[in-house]
């Protein structure tokens, strides 16, 4: 799509629309990103909650954990211990998401400073 009659260079078309092509999948994978950690922050946030209000609660307690569609009888001590592994589960899903989140943004600088250099070498070679 040369217009004036300017010679287009077509391994930099090329780079450009790779380019493209990756920030569009890249933004799209860090969008995703962002909402599976909010949903995690919420889910460990509601099980700190219950955490917290069960451990107000006396050991003597019957407690019923909801499992599917039913409810089951669980000692407190047990509850509890799926609630804390909930959390820990959480908080490294977390992790792992900034860590990737973190790899495609540098992905995506390496790639805008590739097209930098290529562009810096073509300017420099005329």
């Amino acid at each position: 799509m040369a217009s004036a009659g300017l010679p287009v260079d077509m391994e930099l078309k090329k780079a450009f629309q790779d380019h493209q092509a990756m920030m569009i999948d890249v933004t799209q994978k860090i969008k995703v990103a962002e909402v599976q950690k909010e949903s995690l922050k919420r889910q460990e946030q509601h099980a700190k909650l219950t955490t917290a209000e069960l451990e107000s609660l006396p050991d003597d307690v019957r407690l019923y954990e909801g499992v599917g569609r039913m409810f089951l009888l669980q000692e407190k001590s047990t509850i509890l211990e799926s609630l804390r592994s909930k959390i820990d589960k959480s908080e490294e899903k977390i992790k792992n998401l900034e860590a990737n989140k973190a790899y495609l943004e540098r992905s995506i600088k390496e790639s805008e400073d590739n097209i930098r250099e290529m562009l810096q070498q073509k300017h420099v070679g005329k």
